[in-house]
């Protein structure tokens, strides 16, 4: 009998205790999402769970993968996990998988192709039953890595074409969002720290703030479009180099608020005053943002609900179902850095 002292608990006995027949319990307790929900009706389902908490269950992952051919485990790849942006997403992937019996974990590639190549065959090896992708380049590099044409995978916080499913923020429109919010200021001069080339939250960020600019005449030259690292040492750089041009820009966007702190860094060392002399708009509305002696104004992206949505994608293609990629509306946040607008002076 289930939660007596001479065993474990098994499927039988919590079987036998709601009279239920022992592979109802199985599919409920061990199966995957889509086969628990054809298992039970939801209040059954829901009887099964609290009896095997109540009486501490707990699965036989052998058992159940030499069952099921299911490893129930998910690798990830991000560039750098220690980056606020990526933990944030990745904390979202990890509840979403916890709440389908999934385990997950994550390597870092830092943005290389020969590394990301080598990191996505360590993670198959480990017989992952799908990945979720999150350093994808524009130009697919490492995605043709030949494990990922048997392996069930979806990318997330960044796109790489259409052959593969994505979860992302809407960056095109999070870039045109600040754009308008500057053109409403006043601000014809500005400048872009515009991130890594190679990557389309970079890529696509800074096209949406060029071409909202274009649409509203008032081009943005190539020479105040920086590209640099997405971190505080390149968006000081890449500032820097912005702000020491003649004339200099009254307005920078960047392209996430790491590099946006590193703008603040340039600014003061200027001897500039943000949302006096130069407003400057940055990316995600990560934690500290709002917090920053001058709080700014930056484009909120869903972090956490992207990694939810990417394990529901995955989710899908493991059952059979073909994916789709998503994206996700961003809003635009404004605080102190934008200022108020500006005098015919500035423009």
């Amino acid at each position: 009998m289930a939660g007596d002292e001479d065993g474990p608990v098994t499927l039988q006995g919590i079987a036998e205790r709601l009279g239920l027949s022992i592979s109802t319990v199985s599919r409920v307790l061990n199966a995957s999402a889509a086969q628990q929900a054809r298992a039970a009706s939801p209040r059954t389902a829901l009887r099964i769970r609290e009896l095997a908490q109540e009486l501490g269950y707990r699965p036989n992952p052998h058992a159940t993968g030499l069952r099921t051919r299911r490893s129930n485990l998910v690798g990830v790849l991000f560039p750098r996990l220690s980056e606020i942006v990526v933990a944030t997403i990745y904390e979202g992937i990890e509840e979403e998988a916890a709440a389908h019996g999934l385990s997950t974990f994550v390597t870092n590639t830092h943005d290389d192709p020969d590394l990301q190549r080598e990191r996505i065959a360590m993670v198959l090896g480990r017989r992952v039953d799908g990945l979720i992708i999150g350093d994808a380049h524009l130009d697919g590099a490492a995605l043709d890595a030949p494990g990922l044409r048997r392996t069930p995978y979806v990318l997330v916080n960044r796109r790489s074409g259409a052959a593969h499913p994505a979860v992302t923020c809407d960056d095109g429109l999070g870039g045109r969002l600040a754009a308008e919010h500057l053109l409403d200021l006043g601000h014809r001069r500005v400048g872009v720290v515009a991130g890594e080339a190679f990557a389309s939250t970079g890529a696509d960020r800074a096209a949406g703030f060029v071409e909202r600019y274009r649409q509203a005449g008032v081009p943005v030259p190539d020479r105040r479009i920086h590209h640099c690292p997405f971190d505080i040492a390149g968006g000081r750089a890449a500032a820097t180099a912005l702000l020491r041009q003649n004339p200099r820009p009254t307005a920078i966007f960047a392209v996430n608020d790491l590099a946006a702190i590193g703008a603040m860094g340039a600014a003061r060392d200027l001897g500039l005053r943000l949302g006096q002399d130069l407003a400057l708009i940055g990316y995600n509305d990560t934690p500290i943002a709002a917090e920053l002696p001058v709080p700014l104004t930056t484009v909120r992206s869903p972090m956490a609900e992207q990694g939810r949505l990417a394990i529901r994608q995955l989710l899908r293609r493991l059952t059979g179902e073909p994916a789709a990629s998503e994206q996700l509306r961003p809003d635009l946040v404004v605080r102190a850095s934008t200022g108020d607008p500006v005098g015919k002076a500035l423009r």
